[in-house]
């Protein structure tokens, strides 16, 4: 497979989708991922900018999801390497995964609190084993799951039960 990206109905991905499906196709020459990248690849990429900072969203096929799990810490990594200075997402699609986009961290619970005028803020509880790893992404997942779904959430690391 020579590119990294297959769009829906033979659609032509645009300039930003051709160079995160070419930072794909070099990581896969040039890297560890090479096994697992060589059967994987994205429907659609996004740059979003937010608080003066650009995040991207990178569109994953469901079928492929499991794959791109098992490596995603790893290939977020050297995406925003290549991409220095922006905050790489993976992501289903909206509103598939846990009623919202996918964060590379465990999810371990949701709740959904509704308000007294009726407005919902949703708490997604992480692993708190992740907590060091991810917390400086957190506002950037807050404010990407807000552009795209119109919903606040919070993302917080809870103490586990026992």
């Amino acid at each position: 497979m020579s590119t990294k990206i297959i769009k829906a109905s033979a659609a032509e991905p645009d300039v930003f989708e051709t160079s995160i499906s070419q930072a794909l196709v070099e990581l896969e020459t040039n890297s560890d991922l090479k096994a697992q990248l060589r059967e994987l690849y994205i429907t659609k990429a996004k740059e979003i900018e937010l608080h003066n900072k650009k995040s991207i969203i990178i569109y994953v096929p469901m079928p492929k999801l499991k794959a791109f799990q098992k490596i995603q810490i790893r290939l977020v990594r050297e995406l925003e390497k290549k991409f220095s200075g922006k905050h790489v997402d993976t992501d289903v699609s909206i509103r598939r995964h846990l009623g919202g986009p996918r964060v590379p961290a465990e999810i371990v619970g949701k709740r959904i609190r509704i308000k007294l005028d009726g407005s919902q803020l949703i708490k997604v509880h992480l692993d708190k084993n992740q907590q060091t790893t991810i917390e400086h992404k957190v506002d950037t997942f807050q404010s990407v799951y807000k552009k795209l779904t119109g919903r606040e959430v919070t993302f917080e690391f809870p103490e586990p039960y026992l």
